[in-house]
């Protein structure tokens, strides 16, 4: 793969991957703007609205058309956050050129006009998006967000997070609130839609056959009506070294489950200052981030205190998360067990074979971002906010070299912040 990174237009960047491994090329587009409580749900909506029409394909009818026409391509709304930046925007599959005939060459350049278009000249009365299409989208926007707590293994992390990071903006969700997102009318949507395209960072990503130079050409000319004015000075992430309070903090709350849910957050600390990030994620996953880490066997295996054991690293906040599902009556046990083998890494307590394990189960993920064009634009979308260069393969290269001293430093630098619990109401332990 040859990847080539370059600013085509003021605060507009391309990363362009060209490849002849996959049958579709994908193309996507992300405005970075401050992740915040308030502006998180009016952002989000803004992909969404934009997508049910434009100017020239004025429904979502017209529009599932003309991507009909295009050899079936996708257009899809796309909202993620990435520690306290969140990204909107869209992205766009569409068969690789190679497939096709001759004849239907300007396939990449059809797509990437229709993607301008749907992002520069949406459907709007009197330049107000239409209010029927906000109101409509807002309505789906609110049952996502009301539909968090239906997963419980993601919700106990959002809780975690909302309440070890109550003062940080990472603490915000890139969906927003519900509060948030019932205050949301047409009018004000507009003008955060045109400050947004005025201030925010572009980044672009395409994978496929086509060489940069064409690739660049296509994307210019489908954006070049985008308004540029004064780019927002003050975006990227907080990272927080130390814990809030002196010691950990333990919070425990009652909702209708059928198992716990043990979550507990730790601050990377002092590492994040100057970050050895192919030894922090080999540490990660020594320590849970694989079915051959410490506490997957030895809290979920060995000793059978739970269902799941596993650990996440976010380097763009310097957090880590550890997630388990528990009975209550195993809290403290397997509490304690978790806080064990984080000690065992942290005094070089692992064994060649772990270690050896560990780069491995790495490796063969990181080759899986190599085998995805769809895992390949996240994963360089991340790389470009954190301001990294290497790609999957230089990264499983780096940790590969990785050593069990390296390992232990990265685990005594990390502290634990918050443990929380989510667990059956009382009511339901009287049923039970």
């Amino acid at each position: 793969m040859r990847q080539v990174r370059k600013e085509i237009l003021p605060g507009v960047y391309l990363t362009c991957l060209q490849t002849d491994k996959f049958k579709n090329g994908l193309l996507s587009v992300n405005l970075l703007t401050r992740l915040t409580r308030d502006d998180a749900a009016p952002n989000a909506l803004i992909p969404s609205v934009l997508r049910r029409g434009t100017r020239r394909y004025g429904d979502m009818d017209a529009l599932a058309a003309k991507l009909d026409s295009l050899y079936g391509a996708r257009l899809e709304p796309l909202v993620r956050k990435l520690g306290e930046i969140q990204a909107i925007g869209f992205w766009a599959d569409f068969v690789d050129e190679k497939f096709l005939p001759g004849s239907s060459s300007g396939l990449l350049e059809e797509v990437a006009g229709l993607l301008g278009e749907v992002l520069l000249n949406p459907n709007t009365r009197g330049g107000l998006l239409l209010p029927q299409y906000v109101e409509s989208e807002k309505e789906k926007l609110l049952e996502d967000i009301r539909a968090r707590v239906n997963d419980k293994v993601s919700y106990s992390r959002l809780r975690l997070i909302e309440l070890m990071c109550a003062a940080e903006d990472y603490a915000a969700d890139a969906l927003g609130t519900e509060e948030s997102a019932e205050g949301i009318g047409y009018v004000a949507l507009s003008k955060r839609y045109k400050a947004l395209l005025a201030s925010s960072p572009i980044e672009i990503f395409y994978c496929g056959s086509a060489d940069a130079d064409r690739v660049e050409n296509a994307l210019t000319d489908a954006l070049i009506t985008l308004p540029r004015g004064e780019l927002d000075p003050d975006l990227g992430t907080d990272i927080r070294m130390n814990t809030v309070e002196a010691g950990t903090r333990y919070y425990t709350e009652e909702m209708e489950v059928t198992q716990g849910k043990l979550v507990i957050g730790f601050r990377l600390g002092e590492c994040m200052e100057d970050p050895d990030i192919p030894a922090i994620r080999v540490m990660n996953t020594v320590f849970g981030g694989g079915v051959s880490s410490k506490l997957f066997m030895n809290v979920r295996e060995k000793l059978s205190l739970c269902y799941c054991a596993s650990s996440g690293v976010d380097l763009m906040k310097g957090l880590m998360l550890v997630s388990s599902g528990i009975e209550p009556e195993n809290y403290e046990t397997a509490l304690a067990e978790i806080f064990r083998q984080l000690d065992a890494v942290r005094e070089g307590d692992i064994t060649d074979e772990e270690l050896a394990t560990a780069k491995l189960t790495l490796m063969s993920r990181l080759q899986g971002i190599s085998d995805s064009a769809g895992e390949l634009e996240g994963f360089w979308l991340s790389q470009n906010v954190l301001g990294l260069e290497y790609g999957p393969d230089e990264l499983a290269a780096l940790a590969e070299d990785v050593t069990k001293e390296q390992v232990s430093a990265a685990a005594r630098s990390v502290v634990c912040d918050m443990v929380y619990f989510m667990t059956a109401e009382e009511a339901a332990y009287e049923e039970d």
